[in-house]
C-alpha cells in the first residue's frame, strides 16, 4: 500500500508569538515513528514536510498527484485556531480523487477528535493516542477488500454520523518499536531529535502528555542499549553528533530512573556527542548530572513553573520551591545555565503570588538572559483540552472556550489587578518578540555589541514589569487609558531601539 504522511503548513500568529505549549516537543517524531512502523509492515511510505520545507498547498498537491497514495495520514498541529485552510485542502484532495482514505493523528486530533471530524468531512478517521500500532492496523485493514474499521485506537463516524472511539493500550516495551524515519528537512535542524521515553510519572494540571497515552498511562523508558543503537545508527549514516531528547521527562521515577540515566551515560562515554534534555526538578541530582555532563550534556530545560509553594500545589507539580532552587544550584555547579518553564499568571493568581514569583526569579538570577526574561515576565497558563485544568474549570463553570477553536479554553483572572498586569506584559512582550523574530531566526544579523544591547533591553523589561506591579500593589486603579499609555511608551522604546527599528 502507498502511504503519504503529511506535516502540514503552519502559521505563527503574531499575538501568540510567546505562547509555546501548543504541542509537546515529542510530537516532532510522531510522523517519523509512523513511517518506521508502516515501512516495517511492508508499505511504501513517503513523508511530505510541508512545514519544514515551507511548501504551499499547490506544491503538496503536486506531491500527492505524483504518489497517488492509498492512505493519507495528516499530523495535525494546533496553531492557535481551527485550520480551515487545511480542511479545505483535504476536501479538495478527496473530491479530486487524489486519495480515497484520509486519517489524522497527533495530540490535537486526539483530544479534539469530535470537533475535527465534524468540521472536516474529508477526514475518514482520527487515530487517538499512541499511533504506531493503530496506524499499522488501519493500513492492514484498508489493504483488504472488505476492511473493518472497528480498530482500537481509531475514532470514526458511525452510520448516524456520531463519533465512536475506543482506546488502544500503549506499547509497554518501547524497544520493540522501529527507529523513526528522519527526512532531509529534519536532519538539517541543528540537533537531531531523539526520544528515550514516553509519558511522565507526574500529574501537572496544565499538561496533556499522560492523557494522550490513555487514562492509565505511566512513564515508559527505552533501554539505554536501544537508545545507543539509534545514536550509533545516526552517527554512522549521517555523521550527526548533536542530539536533543524530546522526552517530557528524561529521567524515570525514583532510584531506578537515576540508575538508568547513569547506565546510559556509561554507554555514551566513547560516542563524543553533545545533547540536551528536559527534566523535572526533583530528578536533578548531583551524582547523576555530573556523569551526564561528562559525556556531552550541554543544555537542559526544567519546569520550575512557580516560585511559590501554594502555586505549585495548585498546579499539582509535586515539587517545592526548595527543590527548584536545589536543582538550579546543581545545574550551575556543573556549568549548565538551564532554560526554564515558568507560569507567571494562573487564573487564580494574586498580586502576592506575582510578587513572590518576581522575587524568586530575581533571587535565583533568572532575569538576566533576555530570551528567558521575555518569556517568564509574561507567560500565562495555557489551557488546552485534555488537561486536568481544562476539565476542572469546565466542571466549575469557569471555562471560556476560544472563538477560534473549542480545543483551547481560558478562564478570567479572579483578581482584576492581576488581569491588568498580565494584559500589559502580554502586549509589551509580544511587541518585543515580533521585533526580535528576524534576529533570533537568523534572517537578520545580530546587533552590534550584542551583549550590551541585550542587557539593556533585559533591564527595560524588568523595569516595566516592576513599575506596573508596584503601581497595582499601591492600590492605583490603573484605568485603561493609563494602561495604554504605559504600553505605548514601552512599545516605542522597543521599536526604536538601535538595531531593532528596521524590523519593527
Amino acid at each position: 500500500m502507498k502511504i503519504l504522511l503529511l506535516e502540514h503548513p503552519r502559521n505563527i500568529a503574531p499575538h501568540r508569538c510567546n505562547d509555546i505549549a501548543n504541542t509537546p516537543l515529542s510530537s516532532s517524531l510522531l510522523t517519523g515513528y509512523a513511517a518506521g512502523m508502516l515501512t516495517g509492515e511492508g508499505h511504501d511510505v513517503e513523508i511530505v514536510e510541508g512545514y519544514l520545507e515551507g511548501l504551499s498547498y499547490s506544491e503538496i498537491e503536486s506531491r500527492l498527484t505524483a504518489v497517488k497514495p492509498d492512505l493519507l495520514g495528516v499530523h495535525i498541529i494546533y496553531h492557535w485556531q481551527t485550520d480551515h485552510r487545511l480542511y479545505a485542502f483535504l476536501e479538495q484532495v478527496k473530491q479530486g480523487g487524489l486519495c480515497s482514505y484520509i486519517t489524522a493523528y497527533g495530540y490535537y486530533p486526539t483530544f479534539a477528535r469530535e470537533e475535527i471530524l465534524r468540521d472536516c468531512p474529508a477526514l475518514d478517521s482520527v487515530i487517538v493516542g499512541e499511533h504506531e500500532q493503530t496506524f499499522a492496523a488501519l493500513a492492514g485493514a484498508l489493504s483488504r477488500p472488505a476492511h473493518q474499521e472497528d480498530i482500537p485506537g481509531l475514532a470514526r463516524r458511525d452510520a448516524a454520523g456520531n463519533v465512536i472511539c475506543s482506546w488502544r493500550e500503549p506499547v509497554q516495551d518501547l524497544d520493540t518499536l522501529p527507529f523513526p524515519v528522519r527526512t532531509g528537512a529534519m536532519l538539517r535542524l541543528p540537533e537531531v531529535n531523539i526520544q528515550g521515553s514516553r509519558g511522565c510519572y507526574g500529574g501537572c494540571t496544565f499538561c496533556y502528555v499522560n492523557p494522550y497515552y490513555g487514562q492509565q498511562s505511566h512513564w515508559r523508558g527505552r533501554s539505554p542499549e536501544n537508545i545507543i543503537a539509534e545514536i550509533d545508527d545516526l552517527i554512522y549514516k549521517w555523521g550527526r553528533r548533536d542530539f536533543y531528547f524530546t522526552d517530557p521527562n528524561f529521567f524515570g521515577p525514583g532510584q531506578k530512573g537515576q540508575e538508568r540515566a547513569l547506565h546510559l551515560a556509561s554507554l555514551l562515554k566513547s560516542r563524543n556527542i553533545h545533547f540536551g534534555l528536559e527534566a523535572r526538578v526533583n530528578d536533578i541530582h548531583d551524582k547523576t548530572l555530573g556523569p551526564l555532563v561528562d559525556v556531552g550534556l550541554r543544555h537542559l530545560l526544567i519546569g520550575l513553573e512557580s516560585g511559590r509553594d501554594q502555586s505549585l500545589q495548585r498546579m499539582n507539580k509535586m515539587t517545592t520551591v526548595a527543590q527548584n532552587e536545589r536543582a538550579l544550584a546543581i545545574l550551575r555547579k556543573h556549568g549548565i545555565e538551564p532554560n526554564i518553564g515558568f507560569i507567571m499568571f494562573e487564573p487564580d493568581s494574586t498580586l502576592e503570588d506575582i510578587r513572590v514569583n518576581f522575587v524568586f526569579l530575581l533571587r535565583n538570577d533568572l532575569l538576566k538572559d533576555l530570551f528567558i526574561t521575555a518569556n517568564v515576565l509574561y507567560h500565562h497558563q495555557i489551557i488546552l483540552k485534555g488537561t486536568p485544568v481544562f476539565r476542572q474549570l469546565q466542571n466549575e463553570g469557569r471555562l471560556e472556550l476560544s472563538s477560534s477553536s473549542a480545543y483551547e479554553g481560558a478562564a478570567a483572572f479572579v483578581h482584576r489587578e492581576v488581569a491588568i498586569l498580565a494584559g500589559i506584559m502580554r502586549r509589551i512582550t509580544n511587541c518585543f518578540f515580533n521585533c526580535m523574530a528576524d534576529i533570533w531566526s537568523g534572517e537578520k544579523e545580530q546587533p552590534e555589541h550584542t551583549r550590551e544591547s541585550y542587557a539593556k533591553l533585559n533591564s527595560l523589561l524588568v523595569k516595566w514589569f516592576e513599575t506596573a506591579l508596584k503601581k497595582l500593589e499601591a492600590g492605583e486603579q490603573f484605568p485603561l487609558e493609563e494602561q495604554n499609555a504605559f504600553v505605548r511608551e514601552a512599545e516605542n522604546a522597543i521599536v526604536n531601539y538601535p538595531s531593532l527599528h528596521a524590523k519593527c
